[in-house]
């Protein structure tokens, strides 16, 4: 009785005492990842060859345990890490970097925006205190002089000092790496809905964009987020609160990242939980429907929300 064993180093034929009698070893990874040709080959030469029975793999590992295998063994789990490494790069590492991205832009852009108000606030106060959103306070900047911005506000004189032009282009030079990082944020949005229109379209469709690509980003994964429950999903992105909540007892967290829905926005407010709750269950629903690539459903599910919490 002859027995059949295969290792990432090579396919081993032992006798019944287990000691090697003929070996093919293998010269890359692929030749191991397609072990079943070699496999077949000493099948034809030994016609009595048997897999290895479970009792007898420890003697046989004992065997390979020789130092004269220790550079093969070394050799090919570096390559098979390699390629594991490398298969390994999914749709849901792109979403990943792309929102934490937007996230980074967002903090930055906020950063610069309030500097250029401060910066600006010497020029012209009173715009810093007319506009509120940032956008279109860096536009307004950009296109529109002082003596146009206080005709278009029925003013005929600010706080502002008088500058010289080259302090006025100074600001203005903020103002456009403000707009850039706009219109990088942008870009990265429509990036995103086109990779998920693809991956998750379920999840994509009844989330959005940006609140899909960060429920991913905070389970790490469509395929974690298709195995977390309703309720888990509910509560991505209030984990401070509910850990506060456990700890001291204070009021515990009705909803996460998914307060930002529009669904959640519009309900009224002692019915935005159990919104939240419904949410929950239909994006858990979609998540799998994704994962598993069944049908798609999300229009569906958002009807029916609509009409319970937005008649």
């Amino acid at each position: 009785m002859k027995y059949l064993w295969s290792t990432i180093i090579g396919c081993f034929v032992f006798n019944t005492n287990l000691d090697i009698i003929d070996n093919v070893p293998f010269r890359s990874s692929a030749e191991y990842l397609h072990r079943e040709q070699t496999e077949a080959k000493l099948s034809k030469k030994y016609p009595d060859l048997k897999p290895l029975p479970e009792e007898k793999i420890a003697g046989v590992l004992l065997t390979l345990k020789n130092p004269s295998y220790f550079r093969a063994f070394h050799t090919q789990n570096l390559e098979l890490t390699k390629i594991a490494i490398k298969n390994s790069v999914t749709e849901d590492g792109f979403i990943l970097q792309t929102i934490a991205n937007i996230t980074e832009i967002d903090k930055v852009s906020n950063t610069l925006s309030k500097r250029l108000r401060e910066w600006y606030a010497l020029y012209y106060p009173e715009l810093a205190e007319s506009v509120v959103q940032q956008e279109k306070f860096v536009e307004l900047t950009l296109t529109k002089s002082k003596e146009e911005l206080m005709r278009d506000a029925k003013r005929t004189e600010t706080m502002g000092a008088d500058m010289a032009k080259v302090h006025r282009d100074e600001i203005l030079l903020l103002a456009r790496q403000i707009k850039g990082l706009f219109e990088l944020r942008r870009m990265h949005e429509q990036y995103l809905q086109k990779v998920m229109q693809e991956y998750c379209p379920n999840l994509l469709e009844l989330a959005g964009t940006t609140i899909g690509a960060k429920l991913l980003e905070l389970s790490r994964g469509l395929k974690h987020l298709a195995l977390l429950p309703a309720s888990t999903i509910q509560l991505l992105g209030a984990e401070k609160a509910l850990f506060r909540h456990l700890k001291t007892g204070s009021k515990s967290p009705k909803y996460g990242i998914l307060y930002q829905h529009p669904l959640i926005q519009k309900a009224p407010k002692q019915e935005r939980g159990k919104a939240a709750r419904n949410l929950a269950d239909k994006l858990s629903l979609c998540a799998r429907l994704d994962y598993f690539k069944g049908e798609f459903k999300a229009l569906q599910y958002r009807k029916e929300l609509e009409e319970k919490f937005n008649p």
